[in-house]
């Protein structure tokens, strides 16, 4: 009989739903994490027997179903899950009864569409560069909006303090001082980078789309992925083989 392949605790915390791999790796890494009693090293590999426990609470995987929320975050909330250092984060914001983590981050100073989970498998599927999973942003600025600012902006752009050059990316003018972004990767603060790069500085920036799923709810307020959201999604993340019962919204 086959032995059941061993699982880096990181992953095996993702997939019960309990935290991201990098939340899972900060939890590993402060020695809140053990494996049968004991502080496991980084990168340890579990097998089906072994206990894992967070502070000293045992982690099972008892969920029936996953939960998806579409989440529109206000302006002077923070994408975090520790709770004890920032006060106005987003899990304590939404108060939502099961665990649940935030897929990417919105900066304190943006708005818009989020999603958060508590399925952990989802989330590198979503956030990985290489898939080239769009996000769309609408973005006003503090002066009128050339056609040098769009073709600079939508061709890349270096930035110096990150070392690295922005994808190509679609860029369109909406008004006099506000154009909408198109993004296939996720660099911190990019949008405001590139502006600053070209001496154009942000007023609003608000997130309306992560690939099929758009904003529409209003400000702080949260629902669930429809069936059909979710079945768009699956399809866009052609690895996934999840199922999704869909709830009502709220």
């Amino acid at each position: 009989m086959a032995e059941t392949p061993l699982k880096r605790i990181n992953k095996y915390l993702s997939e019960v739903g309990y935290c991201s791999r990098r939340e899972a790796d900060k939890l590993i890494e402060a020695g809140r994490v053990t494996i049968n009693g004991k502080v496991p090293e980084m990168g340890t590999k579990i097998a089906s027997g072994d206990v894992v426990a967070v502070d000293g609470e045992t982690i099972k995987n008892t969920k029936d179903s996953f939960v998806y929320l579409a989440f529109n975050k206000p302006v002077g909330i923070v994408c975090t899950t520790d709770t004890s250092v920032e006060k106005d984060n987003i899990i304590d914001f939404i108060n939502y009864p099961k665990r649940i983590f935030p897929i990417g981050r919105l900066d304190k100073p943006s708005e818009g569409l989020i999603l958060l989970t508590d399925d952990g498998d989802i989330v590198n599927k979503i956030l990985r560069a290489s898939n080239n999973h769009e996000k769309e942003y609408v973005v006003t600025v503090d002066k009128p909006i050339s056609q040098t600012f769009i073709n600079r902006m939508s061709g890349g752009i270096y930035l110096e303090e990150l070392k690295q050059r922005t994808k190509k990316c679609k860029v369109e003018k909406l008004s006099t001082f506000k154009f909408k972004i198109v993004l296939t990767q996720g660099l911190n603060r990019q949008i405001r980078r590139m502006c600053d790069y070209l001496n154009y500085e942000v007023q609003t920036l608000k997130r309306v789309r992560i690939m099929n799923i758009k904003l529409d709810t209003p400000v702080g307020k949260y629902r669930e992925l429809t069936s059909e959201e979710f079945r768009q999604l699956t399809d866009l993340l052609s690895d996934s083989s999840k199922l999704f019962e869909p709830k009502k919204r709220h």
